[in-house]
């Protein structure tokens, strides 16, 4: 019996991970949101969101990626 609930907790010990990445990842992409409205730093609470999130989806990947291109080419505008 005890092997079996030691193997079962290794087995879903991934798949809680996933699960909680994908929570936190969700939960600071809505404060980013809101943040969009309210006062504070949106701009930097998002794309920790689409970091954690994009391990996980390649929507978030690709949102990612374009926001990053969008810094680099405000970055060189500035000089």
């Amino acid at each position: 019996m005890l092997s079996l609930l030691s193997r079962l907790a290794i087995e879903s010990l991934p798949q809680a991970i996933r699960a909680i990445k994908i929570v936190i990842g969700f939960t600071l992409l809505l404060i980013g949101i809101v943040l969009i409205v309210l006062p504070g730093p949106a701009m930097l609470v998002i794309p920790v969101a689409l970091a954690i999130l994009a391990g996980e989806f390649i929507w978030a990947r690709r949102l990612l990626k374009k926001f990053n291109a969008h810094v680099k080419n405000l970055k060189k505008r500035r000089k």
